[in-house]
């Protein structure tokens, strides 16, 4: 009997830029592929999907206001909830991430992307934004209690030349060690499925009672 075909490893990208083409999906496609050929070079197989908010947009509008996302968002939603990994790229508006961005974000549900690997990239005008990956995206990935990748990726427009050479400055070198941290983390994270994910999340989601928290503090060595 043949050993069965190890299950894919679901690498999912988020990018929100408005363009076409845009420099965040442009970006978004390196860290991609660089990710999933350090995937591949473990013996995972991967299974790459790219979000592009600009086809939701209208979508997530309407489920901000709402509170029911369309049948087409709620298919990105799932992409994203049952990615094993994960990339979110947005460009920077304001000194923080885009508006679409964020209200995807706020569509998807509070245990979305929670214990999942996540590298952040953004990319903007010049490099003096390249703190947002710090500043906002980080702490907003905390909040959703993701597990972020140490490096996060900028990509100013002199990155990429002024003829589009993908070896200009050293952003090669910060795409190739990101890239090999997500596909560390993905490949080291326990992947639960079926009945046991379900009861993971309700466990999650489960409310524990003031009173019985407070009973618990109470009790002699409660935390």
């Amino acid at each position: 009997m043949s050993a069965p075909t190890p299950e894919p490893l679901r690498l999912v990208a988020v990018s929100a830029g408005l363009g076409q083409p845009s420099a965040t999906r442009l970006l978004v496609d390196r860290l991609t592929t660089a990710t999933a050929d350090r995937l591949t070079e473990q013996g995972a197989a991967p299974a790459v999907r790219v979000v592009e908010l600009r086809e939701h947009a209208s979508d997530i509008a309407n489920a901000m206001v709402t509170g029911f996302p369309g049948s087409g968002l709620r298919s990105a939603v799932d992409v994203v909830t049952g990615a094993d990994g994960l990339i979110a790229a947005t460009p920077v508006f304001t000194a923080s991430y885009s508006g679409l961005f964020k209200s995807f974000v706020d569509v998807l549900e509070d245990t979305a992307v929670a214990g999942k690997p996540v590298l952040l990239a953004a990319t903007g005008g010049t490099m003096r934004h390249s703190l947002v990956l710090e500043h906002t995206m980080r702490p907003l990935f905390a909040y959703l209690r993701a597990l972020t990748v140490p490096t996060g990726v900028f990509a100013a427009s002199d990155d990429w030349g002024a003829g589009g050479d993908p070896y200009t400055a050293d952003l090669p070198r910060r795409i190739d060690r990101a890239a090999g941290e997500l596909a560390a983390l993905m490949l080291d994270r326990p992947r639960p499925r079926g009945a046991e994910a379900t009861a993971e999340a309700e466990d999650e989601d489960a409310v524990v009672p003031f009173e019985e928290r407070l009973a618990a503090v109470r009790r002699p060595g409660g935390r």
